[in-house]
């Protein structure tokens, strides 16, 4: 069951938007307020987080993601849309538009890695990947979840555009991490990740068959992680890893001319 959260007219041009970790549908809200006058916008709680519901075969592989967003587009009766991602829903972004390639106009992957990094790219800053080790593991992953602390660090240290996150802001996504199920998902997100899919290479013969674009802060901390992106990469000045709170407008700059 994943809740679906949808904005603009019925008949607009349809955008399914994916968001990342530690977060929900609610991250795009100023980039909803941008176009929700001129498309439909549909924005899904990825399985587990949000008000979405657990899994019953427990598998948080991204591309699982991708498969939701797939069978979604499948469950709303829409044929064809434009694709946006962030963090982890911008990965899983990558690979809906590679298994499907005729359900989606256009890909924008915002703020994430993706799988064609150079060799010596993850060489040399795979280090960076450090964090999500204590996320990843049994029990540890979990306790450090509903405790808030360290995805408040990470809420906090990703933002970089001179802002701050309001207490509303943060309490918007902790209050929903504290969740059992919740901190579940989110701890199985990059155990699954670090243990069944950071396979170099495994994509090396694919790239996406619509135009792509990677949107990252100049101030990112994994920006050299863009390098290689089989697609346009543009970056964004003055903003870190919440690219669509940081720079909504940015954002939906961006998906407009995809869109158009």
């Amino acid at each position: 069951r994943l809740h679906l959260a949808v904005a603009g007219p019925q008949d607009a041009p349809p955008v399914l938007l994916l968001h990342g970790w530690p977060q929900h549908w609610w991250s795009w809200r100023h980039v909803i307020g941008e176009l929700a006058g001129d498309f439909r916008l549909l924005c899904p709680d990825l399985r587990g987080l949000g008000w979405s519901g657990q899994p019953a075969d427990d598998d948080f592989r991204k591309q699982r993601l991708a498969d939701d967003a797939i069978a979604l587009l499948d469950a709303v009766g829409v044929e064809r849309v434009m694709l946006a991602g962030h963090d982890w829903g911008g990965w899983a972004a990558i690979l809906a538009a590679l298994t499907a390639p005729e359900r989606f106009s256009a890909l924008l992957a915002i703020s994430i890695g993706h799988p064609w990094a150079p060799a010596k790219v993850a060489a040399r800053h795979g280090w960076l990947l450090g964090y999500q080790v204590p996320l990843a593991a049994p029990l540890v992953g979990e306790r450090l979840i509903t405790d808030g602390r360290y995805p408040r660090g990470m809420l906090r240290n990703g933002r970089r555009d001179g802002a701050r996150w309001t207490p509303e802001e943060e309490a918007a996504y902790l209050d929903v991490l504290r969740e059992p199920a919740a901190a579940h998902a989110s701890s199985k997100l990059y155990r699954d990740f670090l243990v069944h899919e950071l396979r170099p290479g495994a994509y090396a013969g694919q790239r996406p068959q619509m135009p792509a674009k990677l949107l990252i802060g100049s101030r990112e901390p994994f920006r050299a992680f863009a390098a290689g992106f089989r697609g346009e990469v543009e970056i964004v000045e003055g903003a870190g890893h919440f690219l669509p709170e940081e720079k909504p407008q940015a954002v939906a700059e961006r998906i407009r001319a995809m869109c158009g």
